[in-house]
Parts: C-alpha cells; structure tokens; sequence
C-alpha cells in the first residue's frame, strides 16, 4: 500500500499538506496542522452536518470546531518549533492503509540539545466519534525539564467568523477536560471531551481562560529514555443518531472514559482492522511505469472515503470534504457526478443515502422553483444543511477592477436539476432497486422534470431554454446551453419512462412531458461536426490561450481580462460539450465526439479541477489513448502536484472521484449498456495491468485486465451477464477472455 510522505518540513506548504494529510472518517475530519504553532497554519477540525450562519445575511458555514490536537511543548524553558533550533531530520507520512498520520522528528534545540519526537493521531474508523493522539518524546544529550500545553482550544473561526457559544467548560475528576458549545444560529450542540495519560510521573494543573480549557503537564526527561503522553478525544454533537436518547455531554463522558483505558495502539488496531476491509474491497490496483499512479488512486479513494457521511442521509459531501472551509463546506453537482459513481459502483448504499440527502431537501428545492416562477423543482446551487439557497450573492472582490460581480451561479445554473436526475437513474441502472426507485426516484426524476418543462419558452416555434449558464462557468446567461439542454431532455424522457414502468398516470404530466421531448431545441452538430456550446459561443472571437493554459487552475485569465470579457470570447473554464459526451455518449457518433473533444479542448483554459479527468475519459473512449493518459496524469496533480498552494482551504473533491472514474470509466472503459455492465478495455501503454472490484445489481465482481486478457471473476451474489468489447458472457464464477485491442 502506497504512503503519502513530507520529508523536508516547509512552511510554505503547510497548509497544503493539513488538507492533503486529514484524517478522518465521514463523520469528522481533522486537518493534518502540526501540534505545534504556526503563524499563518490553518487548523481545522470539521463534523459533517453542523453549519451556522454567521450573521442572518451571511450563507452557511461548515463550521471550524475547537481544536483538540494543539500543544505548546518546552524544553527547558525552550519552545519546540521547526523555525528555531535544527532539523536534523524529518519525516511525515500518512499511512493510507490505516489512515494514521505519523511525523518523525530529531531536532536540536538552540540550546544545542536533541530531542527525538514522534507524533501520531488518527481519527477512528470502527467508531466515528474518536480522536487519538500520541507524542514519544526522547533526550538524546541531558536530562531535561518538558512541559506540555494542550486541551481544547474553541478559539477556532471560519476565516474569522466566530460560530460557537461556550456554554460550559470543565475538569471532571481530575482528569477529563469537557467543553459543551452551541452553534449560534443553527442550535446545534457540540460535546467535545479529552484527556492525557503517560508513561511516567507527570505534574498536571488545569485552567480555564479565552476560549481554552487546558492542561499543563510537567515531567522530567531521562537521557534516552522516551516518555510517552496519549491524548484521547471524542466529538459528540446533538445531530447524532447515535446518542440512543443521551445528550451528547453524557455520551461524551462515557465514550472517552472507554477509550482513554484501551489505550492508543489498542483502538489504531481496532480501526485499522476497519481500514483492511475497506481495502480488501475497493482498491484499484495498477502496474503501471509511474509509481505515482498508484499513489493517486489509493490517495483518491482514502480521500472519498473519509469525506462521505456514510452514517447519516441528512448529509451530503462538500466541495472541499471535510479537508478544508473553501467554498464553506457547501454541496454542489459534484457529489451527484463526480463523487457518488465511486460509491454506486462499489457499496451502493451509499450511493442511495447521497441521493436521500436530496430527496429530504425536495420541499425546500420546490419552494426555490416557485420563488423563481417555476414549476417542480429547483434545487440550490450551493446547499448545506437545510436545503435552502447557500449561494453567496457576490463574489470576492476583483482585484483588477476593484469590483465585485453578482454571482450568477444560484439564479442561472441551473444544469444541477438534471445532475440529480441523471443520478437517480444510474442508481437504479445499477441497483435495480424498486423500492427506492419507485417512491424516492420518480418523485425527484417528475418534479425535476416539471422545472425543465417550465422553464422552456417557446420560439419560432420550438422550445428552447434561455438565459443558463452550463459547467463552463467562462460563460454565462446564454441561450440553448448544449449540456443542459441534451440533460434536461434526459431528465424529462427518464421521468416518463420510469412513470410508464410504475404505473404512474398523471396524464397532464405526461403530456406535457411529451410534447416537451418532441419540441425541444437540441444543438446538433454543424458542418465542421462541432456541437455549438449555445447560441452564440462558435461566433465569438478566438485567442491564443497557450499562456493560460500553462497556467491552468490559476484563473489567471481573470487577471487580463474581466469576466465580461471573457464572456464574451471562446474561453472555456471547462468544456460544456465534453461533459455532455462523457454523461450521454450513445447520442453522438465516434467522428463528433473525436472532433467535439479537440475542438473544445483547444479552447479549454482546465481553470476547473473538474476538467481534466473528463476530457481523459472522452479521449479514453475516443481511442486517443496517449492524451488520455497525459490528462490523467495532470489531473492527479491537482492536489498532489508541486503547487504549494493549491490546496490550502481544502482538497479538490471531485476532482478526487474523478480520478476514480477515469481509470474505471475512462481506461476500463465501464459503463452500462441493455441493463448490462459493459467493458471496452483502453490501457494506456504506461499500465501492463489494471485490477478492481465493481458491484453491479447486487453481485460483486473482481475484474483484471492487461493489454492482451480480461479476467472477470463473481466473487459473491448471482450470476451477471456481461458486454466485454461487444460480445456477451455469463460470469457464473470465472470468464477469461483474450483481447486484441493492442
């Protein structure tokens, strides 16, 4: 199993690695930030579901609880910090097999004596509430006097906001710091419990003062002999549904008395034991001549495991996971396609609690289409815990002009409905679930459908949909989008079909369903076999985009030009069209969709995380393998590559499914064809061999393909029926075919 390493310590990539490094579990995460202070590190520690509002005006925040993790240690009087004294060496790794993260470090102090310390923490796999730390501090030269601080620390903030009420700290019997807090506008409750013990004699006082209950523990060091403090914490908040009718405050109590007896390496076993089946399960393995490869793959996976609140429906993941504030922990259309695939086609259930999170929340989404004038449902651009509107109303000022733009995304993006749908309807493709499909499914898939109905309006004599903007958020209020004009005629044609199969008979509906599929303007390709993205795009001017594309993720366009600019030239932030053709590519040719793909790509900046990973399924499936694997390989950069800052407010989650999905969907070639589960192998030339598991109607398959065999074994449930490069098999236990591709 692959390890994701620091070996040199940089503060300039500080708070890149405490997003790449969190430790989490779906339920809280836990940015890698040392335990040491850092003037410009960002801690954060985040549960999914507890958003608060700041202000009444403000949208929700994801919000940053108290810290939990933070020392002050001294030697001597001496403050440990990597900026004083000398690193002699350095080391830190997050384990993806167990998900602890460990840093190893010998340093001298500017009092010219060494310390060997190594830090670990992990947040428990096996049981969702717990934080386990652990610090081995040894003097390698001279006895010495150590002294540590640390507790609870809620003088944590959102970029400065301040979201939590203290209602009660305190030290019960001794030992066990507790901190009760509430959420100022939401209500919500946050219990939070700690306590040290050690390996030798200590000196323990605690206080109370600014925001912090801490603990002061004095020992006295030998030489080579190490002393060892383990610092167990639990989080509880009034959201759980696991209390069982106790407030969180006694749960609290409770657990970590527990906890703090097994003892660290005790409970890591236990949660380790959790990460093996995981593994056992859901790994990708490849051959590849790139190390890195593997390294992307294993990491994307960890990453989205730790991200989904599989434990609860009433959650959803953040555009960030639980890694990070940016764009406030809010939810967007890449759960629905970039991040649910990963579940569906690996523990499916999860899948279906990610869509019960809209479900729950179609009330509000009908509220917000008829605030707008509009029929069904409308989901909000950005939701949080509510289900309303979380999009803010500006953006962050424009340097440049000194401005800030309306952002238009909550009144015109409107593509997230169809997103949604489209999920559904993989779902059940995959499942087969009835039950879901024909309560949940056909009330998302017939109120989505009744918005797009009304929000067409006729012209000359067609319907056509106006005034949207698609995934390429360059370009805005257009007319006749492709992508959602193609989608939101999926949406409705799903709706209808799902309606005859269940014996739905709302007859208004369905007529006017119909005359919608039979009247809406679809852009089809023109004489040069190019898609027109919407009305106008293929007649605005070109530019060279050579240097921007260098800079790609940068937004560095927006430096040169306004957006009102941009708007109105072919610069594309990512390529609506291509998108199309990965979501719905039995609609096009294999000539248009290989001439839409470099057309778009030409003219495709890839400033979105999303875009390159898209673009390396298309070509994948083009046969255009070589570029395929050149986007591949960029888009596990986004995260992982030398930007020192391009992930400092929290990972790239979908970018993170993506990965998964270009190496299933894309190289793999996996998709569902006749109520089938259908491959056509495309392995780059850098892969001798791809390995990994893939649920499909409830059976469990092992597939394993190289450039010359596909190996594709049951390994639980009935017998699949499967399309491999055209033909049909029966997997009734094992089926090896010889391929003839390469």
């Amino acid at each position: 199993m692959k390890k994701l390493d620091e070996n040199t310590f940089d503060s300039r990539y500080i708070n890149k690695f405490a997003s790449l490094m969190t430790a989490g579990n779906g339920y809280l995460g836990l940015r890698a930030s040392h335990e040491e202070n850092y003037v410009d590190q960002t801690r954060g520690m985040y549960v999914a579901g507890i958003y608060n509002k700041a202000t009444a005006n403000e949208p929700s925040d994801l919000v940053n609880l108290p810290d939990m993790v933070g020392m002050t240690i001294e030697f001597d009087g001496e403050v440990f910090s990597l900026l004083t004294g000398e690193i002699l060496s350095y080391k830190r790794q997050l384990n993806l097999e167990n998900g602890e993260l460990r840093r190893d470090i010998l340093w001298k102090s500017p009092a010219d004596s060494r310390f060997r310390l190594t830090f670990q923490r992990f947040a428990a796999k096996n049981d969702l509430h717990v934080l386990a730390t652990k610090l081995t501090v040894t003097s390698l030269d001279k006895p010495a006097q150590m002294k540590i601080v640390t507790g609870i620390n809620a003088q944590q903030t959102n970029f400065g906001r301040q979201h939590l009420i203290e209602e009660k700290v305190r030290v019960k019997e001794g030992d066990l710091l507790q901190g009760i807090y509430k959420t100022t506008e939401s209500g919500h409750t946050i219990a939070l419990a700690a306590c040290c013990t050690f390996s030798a004699n200590a000196e323990i006082a605690h206080a109370s003062k600014n925001r912090q209950l801490l603990s002061t523990i004095k020992q006295e060091l030998q030489v080579d002999t190490p002393s060892i403090l383990e610092k167990m914490a639990v989080v509880f908040t009034s959201l759980d549904g696991d209390l069982r009718g106790e407030s969180p405050e006694v749960a609290s109590e409770a657990a970590l008395r527990s906890y703090s007896v097994a003892g660290y390496d005790a409970l890591l076993h236990k949660s380790a034991g959790q990460w093996a089946q995981f593994w056992k399960e859901k790994r990708i393995k490849v051959a590849s001549t790139r190390d890195f490869d593997q390294l992307a793959i294993d990491f994307s996976l960890y990453q989205l495991e730790i991200m989904t609140p599989a434990h609860d429906e009433r959650f959803s993941v953040g555009a960030k996971g639980l890694t990070g504030e940016g764009y406030k922990g809010h939810v967007f259309w890449d759960t629905e396609i970039f991040i649910t695939p990963f579940h569906l086609f690996t523990e499916p259930e999860k899948a279906r609690k990610l869509l019960r999170y809209r479900y729950l929340r179609l009330k509000q989404a009908m509220g917000k289409a008829a605030a707008n004038g509009y029929e069904g449902a409308l989901f909000p651009w950005e939701s949080a815990f509510t289900g309303e509107e979380e999009t803010p109303e500006f953006a962050a000022i424009n340097i440049k002009t000194g401005k800030r733009q309306k952002v238009a995304s909550a009144l015109a993006e409107h593509h997230i409905v169809a997103d949604i749908a489209y999920t559904v309807v993989k779902y059940y493709q995959n499942t087969l679930d009835e039950t879901f499909m024909k309560k949940e499914g056909l009330e998302l898939l017939k109120e989505t459908s009744r918005f797009w109905i009304s929000r067409a309006v006729e012209e000359t004599g067609q319907l056509v949909i106006k005034d949207v903007i698609g995934p390429d958020e360059y370009t805005e209020h257009v007319n006749n989008n492709a992508f959602t004009n193609y989608m939101a005629w999926f949406n409705v044609e799903q709706a209808l079909f799902f309606m005859e199969k269940y014996g739905d008979h709302d007859h208004q509906l369905k007529e006017r369903g119909h005359e919608f599929l039979n009247r809406l303007y679809l852009p089809k390709a023109n004489d040069h076999k190019i898609i027109p993205q919407d009305d106008t795009f293929l007649s605005k001017p070109e530019i060279d985009l050579s240097r921007y594309k260098e800079a790609q993720g940068s937004q560095g366009i927006l430096m040169d030009y306004s957006r009102q600019e941009v708007n109105e030239m072919q610069i594309l932030k990512q390529a609506d069209v291509v998108m199309l053709l990965y979501l719905l590519p039995d609609l096009f040719s294999q000539d248009v969709i290989s001439e839409n793909l470099h057309y778009y790509e030409e003219h495709t900046i890839h400033d979105s995380s999303l875009s390159k990973a898209i673009h390396a399924i298309v070509a994948a499936r083009a046969g255009d393998i070589d570029k395929s694997y050149e986007f591949f390989q960029e888009s596990c950069l986004i995260d992982l590559g030398p930007n020192p800052q391009s992930s400092d407010e929290g990972l790239h989650a979908a970018s993170l499914g993506a990965i998964w999905m270009a190496a299933i969907f894309g190289f793999a070639n996996v998709s569902i064809k006749n109520q089938r589960l259908s491959l056509d192998p495309k392995l780059p030339s850098e892969w001798s061999e791809l390995a990994f598991p893939i649920m499909f109607q409830g059976s469990r398959l092992h597939i394993a393909l190289t450039h010359k065999q596909a190996v594709i074994t049951k390994v639980s449930g009935d017998d699949v029926c499967i399309e491999l490069n055209g033909t049909e098999f029966l997997v009734t236990n094992k089926v090896e075919v010889e391929l003839q591709y390469i």
